[in-house]
């Protein structure tokens, strides 16, 4: 514990890009950072790096978050009824939509979701954990309320895209595994060795990708609890690697980038998720699918890419489901 607090205090970019900042490590991403991934698109590839949002996502029904929801709320059985339905709602709704149906050919479709934001491919905002009281930058903890967050929003970081530098660590695949076995800590030292073997060098700015072949093993099994609580991932070791790289964000194809369960003695969960997120100003993406780009990577031995990512604009919200692009 004392080592984690010590390394907390050298990590921490609170007051760096000034007292009111909320972007964190995102400021790392420069316009010559962000010009130089555009430059990166030679092949005309692109691939989508989100999970569908659907029923059949990790969360189950049975945790505190749930997965997704989607409902159709006008479909094709309403094709002959519909207007029959709005009739007697008075107003606008009635005269305009009864109107819009009867008038013509037209017939639509509509639908919506429920979901957790962090409950498929996302980004964690800055406000979404904390410690002591405090989220990055010195904001208090209360700043978050029922209302949603007025410090450290997703929708803060709208400013920045997010656009930048992808680099793809493919950890499995350094290691000759379809997947890293469960529990397994990645040390900072292997990442400098994967990105070695690689032939990739880290830069300021980068949105690193870290590759477990993790959720792979999800889609093959039915017991999710057990795969959330075997999952690899980044040591907390991995938060000094990160600032001294100036890593504008990281990503991982697990459930929460870090390994479980927690290595230190003293933090029950989610280590690194405190020393990154509240100390550093860095943004953790969850849950992306990082396969199909990790084999394509593999057959032409490029590992860098323009990655496009940018969260939804949820006003107040502590994180946001994404569709993540990489383009090479």
């Amino acid at each position: 514990m004392d080592e984690w607090r010590a390394v907390a205090e050298r990590v921490r970019n609170w007051g760096r890009w000034g007292k009111d900042d909320q972007l964190g490590t995102l400021n790392f991403i420069t316009p010559e950072v962000i010009t130089r991934a555009a430059g990166l698109v030679k092949q005309g590839k692109t691939f989508a790096l989100g999970l569908n949002i659907d029923r059949y996502g990790p969360w189950g029904g049975d945790g505190f978050r749930r997965n997704a929801i989607h409902l159709m709320y006008v479909d094709g059985g309403d094709a002959n009824t519909l207007s029959e339905h709005l009739k007697g709602w008075g107003g606008p709704v009635e005269a305009g939509m009864v109107h819009a149906w009867e008038a013509g050919p037209l017939r639509w479709n509509d639908d919506f979701v429920i979901m957790a934001l962090q409950g498929s491919t996302q980004w964690d905002a800055l406000s979404h954990v904390y410690y002591d009281d405090q989220m990055y930058n010195g904001f208090p903890a209360a700043a978050v309320t029922s209302f949603g967050a007025t410090k450290d929003s997703i929708d803060q970081v709208d400013v920045k895209g997010i656009v930048s530098r992808g680099v793809l660590l493919d950890v499995a695949q350094y290691r000759k595994l379809p997947h890293l076995p469960p529990n397994t800590p990645i040390e900072p030292e292997e990442l400098d060795a994967v990105a070695q073997a690689e032939g990739v060098a880290v830069s300021s700015g980068d949105i690193v990708l870290v590759r477990t072949g993790w959720y792979s093993l999800f889609e093959q099994t039915s017991n999710a609890t057990e795969w959330m609580m075997g999952s690899p991932g980044l040591s907390w070791r991995c938060a000094e690697w990160l600032h001294e790289h100036e890593i504008a964000a990281v990503a991982c194809d697990n459930i929460a980038v870090e390994v479980a369960p927690s290595q230190v003695e003293g933090v029950g969960v989610l280590p690194l998720h405190l020393l990154c997120i509240r100390d550093m100003g860095l943004m953790f993406g969850e849950l992306w699918r990082l396969d199909p780009l990790g084999a394509d990577c593999a057959r032409d031995g490029v590992y860098e890419f323009q990655l496009v990512a940018p969260p939804l604009r949820v006003t107040g919200a502590v994180g946001s489901p994404i569709n993540p692009i990489a383009l090479k």
